[in-house]
């Protein structure tokens, strides 16, 4: 007898401080691992899988992102299965809808586009609740240097140095469509610091910890021990430019992956 299988997409954001990122792993909490436990919880069985357009690092936090469920047996009521979902979830992981899908589509494969937010402050220490959401750089930063560099990341380059422990194999070239540093405007809170920044940054895809390292670059870039010609020199693979400087995971977060029609 045929299986009969049912797929579908959920559109999932979470605060990742408390999660050894998103995939499952041997006796640490993951998002994949809450997820996947309140789904059988949920469905009362196993005969499932769950499959998500990425991967976050421990820490990292995500706005809205996508997970494809695929079900075997019998399709899932939407309407009943949405509000009992969110329901059972930890209260830092809420889903935000549940659509319908098909056999063609793979959240893996299927053309997307990714914007990730960097938020952080300088010189006098925040209130610690304000940990979770920013990173605390104790010294000072020349911000306007800093937002020339961060456009020089825009458009077509070899990612070689920006690229963790690349192998021979790995593809390094690839494409960032927007970069930019600003003040923050986007999240507030009574015990955020009265000044914060972000880095905004839009791209198709992007290597484990190649924003991280990004933000790194940029921020030894501020505190003046690289300048802007050292940018430029990591942008071009031949250089062979190792990057050590990986900025912390707690600042960084996805904050939209769009899918292509």
């Amino acid at each position: 007898m045929q299986r009969i299988r049912y797929y579908y997409l959920i559109k999932l954001q979470y605060l990742g401080f408390r999660f050894h990122g998103w995939q499952k792993q041997p006796d640490v909490i993951t998002v994949e691992r809450m997820v996947e436990r309140t789904v059988a919880f949920v469905l009362g069985r196993k005969n499932f899988k769950l499959l998500a357009s990425g991967r976050t690092d421990a820490k990292v936090s995500v706005n809205q992102t996508y997970v494809e469920l695929f079900v075997d047996e019998s399709p899932l009521d939407l309407d009943e299965f949405l509000p009992l979902f969110n329901k059972n979830l930890p209260p830092d992981i809420r889903a935000l809808s549940i659509t319908e899908t098909h056999k063609d589509f793979n959240i893996i494969n299927h053309p997307k586009q990714k914007e990730y937010l960097y938020f952080f402050a300088f010189n006098e220490k925040f209130h610690p609740f304000a940990a979770p959401f920013m990173t605390y750089f104790k010294h000072e930063l020349d911000i306007e240097l800093m937002q020339q560099g961060a456009k020089l990341f825009e458009g077509e380059h070899d990612f070689w140095s920006y690229a963790f422990r690349p192998k021979p194999e790995t593809i390094t070239q690839g494409k960032i469509d927007f970069c930019e540093l600003t003040e923050n405007d986007i999240y507030t809170a009574n015990f955020f610091p009265e000044k914060s920044y972000v880095l905004k940054i839009k791209g198709k895809g992007f290597k484990r910890y190649q924003i991280r390292l990004m933000m790194g670059a940029l921020f030894d870039l501020g505190r003046g021990e690289v300048d802007l010609d050292f940018i430029k020199q990591t942008l071009n693979a031949e250089n062979r430019i190792k990057l050590e400087h990986i900025a912390q995971p707690s600042g960084l977060i996805l904050n939209e992956v769009q899918l292509e029609d």
